[in-house]
This record gives structure tokens, sequence and C-alpha cells, in this order.
């Protein structure tokens, strides 16, 4: 079977490779992988990956195997999926709680650009508690993970201020409902209620400094790998009974696949509308790879599996 895994290389950071097909677990489905997204989690781990390495975690295919035990969906149903590794691959085992049947509505290019950036959006906006009426800001939203939090927020009432780094990346942020799109993050006009901040390095630490009294401060990521250096003594003189909190996707006592399920029903129901800027073959997933760490991509990338 044809997998991708990391090259050693600092350029093209993926190559081909032969492996054994997926012996999947009594609780596990086989699935055809037939497209995949890439994350910017998953190209810092190929930067210096570890040995024994296989990157995938959203894809969508074809059942070509069902679990033994029973569960999950049948040979031959159209799947989305968020296994831990290994996506970027011909065919992949995955736990039957973390797959999700497709309705006809929905093409697997779509589909695989859903599981870590919706997941996680969805699970910031829980995690922010209620929206309604409450002044958002975001850093780094011109990803995968900014352009469905904005949508999600804005219909759960907020109002929100996204951070992107040009006028091009952003402007499709305003078409979602973003109230304000700013390029910089001291020209965001706080204070505000939620700040979400997924960058690092001098925006985390002005961003910190905007949150409003009893306000909130939710650091999710640091796509930019520079270190923040924080005043708490700044911090405690400024928002009365404010909170800093690490959110993390995955960590959750439940499976996948509810938080997926309501995903694609958002998705069926055109009430979120993933954000693709590239459709590639698998082939060509390092020049994409590259594009993604140079911030050439806008929202997400997805590869086409050629079986």
């Amino acid at each position: 079977m044809k997998i991708l895994v990391p090259s050693g290389q600092t350029e093209d950071l993926v190559r081909f490779a032969e492996v054994e097909e997926p012996a999947p677990r009594p609780n596990q489905a086989v699935i055809a992988v037939e497209a995949f997204s890439v994350n910017r989690g998953e190209m810092f781990l190929l930067m210096k990956p570890r040995e024994g390495l296989r990157p995938g975690k959203d894809i969508a295919g074809r059942v070509v195997a069902a679990a033994a035990d029973g569960t999950g969906p049948a040979v031959g149903t159209r799947v989305v999926a968020h296994p831990p590794y290994g996506g970027w691959a011909e065919r992949a085992a995955v736990d039957t709680a973390d797959i999700v049947a497709l309705p006809d509505n929905i093409d697997v290019e779509t589909a695989a650009a859903l599981p870590l950036a919706g997941l996680t959006a969805l699970r910031l906006v829980r995690t922010a508690g209620s929206l309604i009426g409450k002044r958002v800001l975001i850093t780094g939203a011109s990803g995968g993970v900014g352009h469905y939090f904005v949508e999600l927020a804005y219909a759960s009432g907020a109002e929100v201020t996204a951070v992107s780094a040009s006028p091009e990346r952003g402007r499709r942020l305003a078409e979602l409902g973003a109230a304000e799109v700013v390029h910089d993050v001291g020209d965001a006009e706080g204070p505000f209620d939620i700040v979400l901040e997924s960058v690092g390095g001098d925006a985390a630490v002005q961003s910190l400094g905007k949150v409003a009294k009893r306000g909130s401060y939710i650091w999710f990521g640091q796509a930019s790998r520079t270190p923040a250096t924080f005043s708490f003594f700044e911090f405690f003189a400024g928002p009365e009974s404010g909170t800093i909190r690490h959110f993390h996707y995955a960590d959750s006592d439940e499976p996948y696949g509810p938080d997926l399920r309501t995903l694609v029903r958002l998705v069926e129901t055109g009430r979120l509308h993933p954000e693709i800027s590239r459709v590639a073959d698998w082939a060509d997933t390092g020049a994409v790879i590259d594009d993604l760490r140079e911030r050439r991509l806008r929202g997400k990338a997805v590869l086409r599996v050629s079986q």
C-alpha cells in the first residue's frame, strides 16, 4: 500500500513509501482514502519528525471493510473521519467512533477539509461559552480554524474582530460574518470579552492587553513558533477577574464522531462553508505543504488520492 512519510529533507517534507495493508482492530473500519487535508501542526511535525511518524488526521473516502464488532458504517458508505495518524495513505483503519457518513450533497474534498480545523473551531465556541452580544477577537484568522470559527461565532451572536495578514486573506472573513478585519493586532479596538490567540510572539502579548474586565483569554496555538513573554503584573493590573486558559481540541472525554456529525449537518444545510483554496493530487503534497509554510494559502488545502 502506498503512503506518504517524512522525507527527512528540509524542502520537500514528504515522500511515498510502500507499507503493509492496515490491520484493523475489531472496532475499526478500513477506509479507502479519496482525499485528505493538511494542517500546520502536521507541517511542524514533519520538519522534525519522530521515528515512524505517519502523518494524516483529516480524511474522506469510502469504507472497504466494516468493523468486525458490528459498529460503524457498512462497506461502500461514503465517510469523513479523523484518525490519530496515518491518513495520508491509500487506506486507513479508523475507530468507528471517529467516522461519520456523508450525505450525497457533500463531496470528498469538502469533507476532507472539515475534521481538525472544524473540530477545533466548534470546540472553541463551546469553550468560550455564550457568545450572544459578546465582543470577540481572534488572531491568525486566515487559516482553516479562523474561517470556521468566525462563521460559527457570528451565527452564535458574537461581534467578531478577525486579525488577518492581508486584505486578500481577510476579505472572506468579512463575508463569513466578521464585523471587522484588521491586519495587525494593535489595530483591533478593544477591549474584548473573549480573545482567542493562536499566533504567539508579539501578537500574543498585544492581544492579552485587549481583554475586558472579567474577560477570557484563550490560547490555542503558536503558528509563528515565536515565544511570547508576558508580564503578569500588567495583566493583573488590567482586566479585573480576567482568566487565561490553554485550549487543545483533543482534550475531551468524547470521541470525535458526534462533533464531526454536527459539522457535516451544518455544511449539509448551508450553515457552514469550508474555505478551500487549493485542491491538488497527492503527488503534490510536498509543494502544498511548502505553500502552507510560506502562508500562501487561505483556509484549507486538500489533496486527492489517486488510486
